[in-house]
């Protein structure tokens, strides 16, 4: 290749990264992101409520000859209460999270201020009266002035986004015009008069949104449902379907390729699709009924793009380590499969490297469709259980698919087959980027 047309190359290259990392920097992707990992603590613990009452407290599992069926069902209300605390109120969390990160971006210097706004705001979305059938009757009724956890979970997860950015925004923005402050001089405590400060935007705030939920109900909707019809549910068609999410993970390692970590742009848009599905996976686990999702944000981890670290690099250093006589490739890999074990790959990213490696970028972006496929399948076909827990992401392999699928041990072999399997899509690659690294080391030498 010419010097001109190398010059060409990198240029365009450098281009695509540059607007890539504008694109990984919008303020809305970085809000989003910096609110989902902080809350994923609390789902979590929902997962290990849900696991415990799956397994340790099923009246039909592992344990009922040791523990009676009426203890279990007695100290399932503890993991029913952990779930109800964290899991189902989903939406309430978010859009705290989110109005604190969004002020926190912008640099308000208030995002408490924020929080007291926004949270009012995502209530008056919430319809004034809810159908609910009562235990043991099928007769439904209607009542009035009650929270439906229904609305304030899963189902409330794209209303919390739309109002945690339009509400923090219109607030920051109202607040900072001098015309709506309320200004009672140095003599009042400083809370006092930051209160007043932002008063008038607060009122603002809540009203707008109050009054548009009004208008929808008159038609006989309300904001959440149809917030659920109209855009969360055909994104989320799209987005968890077998090829919408193949082609935004592939996306993801794409980009990953070029250095740009695949959670700062695909991260945004997959994660919430991902965590509605996982959460309903759990509410039906939770209420001894079959999770309706395959693809969820454990699937992702378990069978997706993310088992031994993105891209499934743990099949490539095994590769490596079994058929590889490359010496610098086998040291590299020798130091990395401690962290790839935990799903940790930086060290193979950018060591061996797979970053701007053109014959290692090739089944870097296509890995994902091979586990997912085979996880799929296997989950469709019945041959092992859907995911129901949410586990943390460091999680090793085997480990993680036996704790997401509730302790179903046939995950374990779908996971062994799903890295036997990469290591040979791997190992050609593997062998044209030795022969690339070596010419490349003769060619300095000479």
């Amino acid at each position: 290749m010419s010097e001109d047309k190398k010059q060409k190359r990198e240029a365009l290259m450098g281009k695509f990264v540059l607007t890539a990392q504008k694109i990984g920097n919008q303020i809305y992707l970085r809000t989003l992101r910096d609110s989902f990992a902080t809350i994923m603590p609390l789902f979590i613990l929902a997962g290990i409520a849900i696991l415990i009452n799956s397994v340790v407290l099923d009246p039909s599992g592992w344990f009922r000859n040791i523990i009676s069926a009426n203890t279990m069902s007695t100290w399932q209300g503890w993991g029913n209460i952990i779930t109800n605390a964290t899991l189902n109120i989903t939406g309430i969390i978010l859009v705290i999270a989110i109005g604190y990160f969004l002020a926190k971006n912008r640099e308000y210097d208030n995002p408490i201020g924020v929080v007291i706004a926004v949270v009012p705001a995502f209530l008056t979305l919430l319809p004034m009266m809810i159908e609910v059938t009562p235990i043991d009757t099928e007769t439904a009724v209607k009542i009035n002035g009650v929270i439906s956890y229904g609305n304030i979970g899963s189902k409330g997860v794209f209303a919390a986004i739309i109002t945690g950015l339009l509400a923090t925004e219109l607030y920051i923005r109202l607040t900072r015009s001098t015309r709506l402050k309320i200004n009672l001089g140095d003599s009042v405590p400083p809370a006092v008069g930051k209160s007043f400060n932002t008063m008038i935007p607060l009122i603002l705030v809540v009203s707008l949104f109050a009054f548009a939920s009004f208008l929808i109900q008159l038609t006989g909707n309300d904001f959440m449902t149809m917030i659920e019809r109209f855009i969360q549910e055909p994104l989320r068609g799209v987005g968890t379907s077998l090829i919408g999410y193949l082609f935004l993970v592939c996306l993801g390692n794409l980009l990953f390729s070029f250095g740009i970590h695949q959670s700062v742009i695909t991260g945004p848009i997959l994660d919430p699709l991902l965590m509605v599905n996982m959460n309903e996976n759990m509410d039906a686990a939770a209420a001894g009924q079959h999770a309706p999702h395959i693809i969820n944000s454990a699937f992702h981890q378990v069978y997706g793009a993310l088992m031994g670290g993105t891209g499934s690099t743990i099949a490539l250093v095994i590769a490596i380590l079994l058929f590889s006589r490359y010496r610098a490739y086998r040291d590299l890999s020798k130091l990395a499969l401690g962290p790839n074990i935990f799903n940790i790959n930086e060290p193979v990213i950018f060591g061996l490297p797979i970053v701007f490696n053109l014959p290692m970028i090739i089944p870097f972006v296509l890995s994902p469709i091979v586990g997912t496929v085979i996880g799929y399948v296997a989950t469709a076909g019945g041959l092992v259980d859907p995911c129901i827990v949410t586990i943390p992401w460091t999680t090793p392999p085997f480990l993680s698919g036996f704790l997401a699928t509730a302790g179903d041990w046939r995950a374990i072999i779908v996971q062994a087959i799903i890295i036997v399997a990469l290591v040979f899509f791997y190992l050609p690659f593997l062998k044209i980027s030795e022969r690339v690294a070596r010419a490349s080391v003769e060619n300095r030498v000479s």
